[in-house]
C-alpha cells in the first residue's frame, strides 16, 4: 500500500555525484516526484516549511545539519533519509533524529526509504552508566518559579546538596581549583548533578564561587546537536565541585539564549538521567512560547530552555517568596504552569522561601498556608524559615549552608524538602 502514496521528495547532497544519483533513481520510481534539488540546508528548510515536500534526502555532511535542523524538518512534516558517507556514520545521524540511514550507493533501500517502507531507526543505544540506579534511569527535578528572586538558585542548590548527603566535614573548597583535581563522586544512588538552565539570570556559577565561566550545558547542548552526546563527554562538562554533586554551569550572558535550543536539551536531559540519580534544574521564570507573541513561529524559542526541563521533569519544585507580593506571584504562576505551552506531566511541590513575621505578620506559617489554600487551591506547602545570617553567610563565602551554616534552620528545611522529592518520585516502569 505504500508504494501507491504519491512521495514529493527534496533533495539536499553535497557531493555533485550522490546528488546526481539521487536524482535519477528516485526520479525514475512511479509516484516519486523530486519537487527540489536544493544547494545547502538553508534553501531546504525554506522548501520544507512552505510544503514543497513530504521526504527529504540529505547527505552526512550536508554542511550545518546538526539535530535542530532535522527537528525542524520533521517538524514540518517531512520524513528525514540521510545517506551515510564515511566522515558521518550512522550512530551520528541516528543521534541527529535522522528517521532512516541508508549507505550511499543503496539504491533499493533509499526507494524504499523514501517510500516510508524502511524500517525507522531508533537513536544508538548509550553506553551503559556508571551507576545503579536500582533498575531505573535518574530522576529529573525542575526548579522553577515566578519573577522576582524568589529564591530559585538558592533551593535547587540547596536541594541537590541535600540530595547527595553534602554534610558539615565537605572540605574546602577554593573556586575553581578544585575543578580538575577533585576525584569523581562515589558511585551509588546519591549522585547529583546540578544545571542551571535559567537564560536571563544565570547565577549558580556565581552562587558556588566558581572562577571558570564557560558554559558547561551550552556546551552539552551543541555536543548533543551534533549527535555526539554521550554519558562520557557530558561528565566532562560536568566537574564534580562538592562530594556527589557535579554542575553544568549556566551562559554567562542572557543574549546567548540561543545556544540552548530545546531540541538538543531534550538529550541532554536524558543524559543526565544515566550520568546521575538526581538531576537538578536551575529553570528561568518565564514560560510564554515564542509563537504567542512573534509572527515567525521557526525563529529560535526564546523560553525553550525552561519549557523543555518543565516538559522533561519528573517532578515541579515552584518556588514563591514569603510576603504579599511574593504570595500574588506565586498564586498568578501557579496558573500560568497549568497553562504553559507544553504538556507539564510532572507532580507539584510549592515551596514558600523566607518564611517570617516581619513580612506576613504573626502565625506567619499558618499566614502562609492559609492564603495558597484559599487563593491557589494548594494543600501541601514545604516552608523555608527566613535565616539571613546563614544565607548570607553561604552567599559570601559561595558555599552551601551545610558547609559554612550546618545547624541552619534553612539547611534543615531543605533537607526535608530532599525527604519530601525523594517521596514523590514515580515509581520505576
Amino acid at each position: 500500500m505504500s508504494a501507491e502514496r504519491a512521495v514529493t521528495v527534496l533533495v539536499a547532497v553535497h557531493a555533485p555525484e550522490e546528488e546526481a544519483a539521487a536524482v535519477t533513481v528516485l526520479g525514475a520510481q512511479p509516484r516519486v516526484t523530486v519537487a527540489r534539488r536544493c544547494a545547502e540546508l538553508t534553501e531546504l528548510l525554506a522548501a520544507a516549511e512552505a510544503g514543497a515536500g513530504t521526504a527529504a534526502v540529505v547527505s552526512g555532511d550536508l554542511p550545518g545539519l546538526d539535530r535542530e535542523a532535522v527537528a525542524r524538518l520533521r517538524g514540518a512534516g517531512l520524513r528525514v533519509v540521510a545517506i551515510e558517507d564515511p566522515a558521518t556514520p550512522v550512530e551520528r545521524l541516528a543521534g541527529l533524529g535522522c528517521d532512516v540511514v541508508v549507505a550511499g550507493g543503496d539504491a533499493e533501500n533509499l526507494v524504499a526509504a523514501v517510500r516510508g517502507d524502511a524500517p525507522e531507526i531508533a537513536e544508538p543505544a548509550p553506553p551503559p552508566a556508571p551507576h545503579d540506579f536500582g533498575g531505573r534511569p535518574g530522576t529529573l527535578v525542575a526548579v522553577w518559579g515566578p519573577a522576582g528572586s524568589p529564591g530559585r538558585t538558592t533551593t535547587a542548590i540547596e536541594l541537590a546538596a541535600a540530595l547527595a548527603g553534602v554534610g558539615a566535614a565537605a572540605p574546602r573548597r577554593s573556586g575553581l581549583l578544585r575543578r580538575s583535581r577533585s576525584a569523581p563522586p562515589p558511585h551509588g544512588s546519591g549522585t547529583v548533578l546540578l544545571a542551571d538552565a535559567d537564560t536571563y539570570a544565570s547565577s549558580v556559577t556565581a552562587r558556588l564561587g566558581l572562577l571558570d565561566d564557560a558554559p558547561g550545558l551550552a556546551a552539552a547542548a551543541r555536543t548533543a546537536g551534533q549527535g555526539v552526546l554521550d554519558v562520557v563527554t557530558l561528565a566532562g562538562h560536568s566537574p564534580v565541585v562538592l562530594p556527589g554533586v557535579r554542575v553544568l554551569t549556566g551562559i554567562t550572558r542572557a543574549s546567548r539564549w540561543p545556544e540552548l535550543p530545546a531540541s538538543s536539551l531534550e538529550v541532554v536531559f536524558e543524559r543526565c538521567r544515566e550520568l546521575a540519580s538526581w538531576t537538578v534544574v536551575d529553570c528561568g521564570p518565564v514560560l510564554e512560547a515564542d509563537e504567542l507573541l512573534m509572527y515567525d513561529t521557526r525563529a529560535p524559542q526564546r523560553n525553550g530552555a525552561t519549557l523543555s526541563a518543565l516538559q522533561a521533569a519528573d517532578i515541579v519544585v515552584v518556588v514563591g517568596g514569603a510576603d504579599p507580593v511574593g504570595l500574588q506571584r506565586l498564586v498568578r504562576g501557579l496558573e500560568d504552569l497549568r497553562d504553559a505551552a507544553v504538556p507539564v506531566p510532572a507532580a507539584r511541590l510549592v515551596v514558600v522561601n523566607r518564611v517570617r513575621a516581619s513580612a506576613v505578620g504573626r502565625r506567619a506559617e499558618s499566614q502562609v498556608r492559609d492564603a495558597l489554600a484559599r487563593y491557589g487551591g494548594v494543600d501541601d506547602v514545604h516552608l523555608v524559615p527566613d535565616d539571613p545570617a546563614g544565607l548570607d553567610a553561604a552567599l559570601l563565602a559561595g558555599r552551601v549552608l551545610a558547609e559554612c551554616a550546618p545547624a541552619s534552620p534553612a539547611r534543615a528545611a531543605f533537607l526535608g524538602l530532599a525527604d519530601r522529592v525523594r517521596e514523590l518520585v514515580p515509581a520505576p516502569a
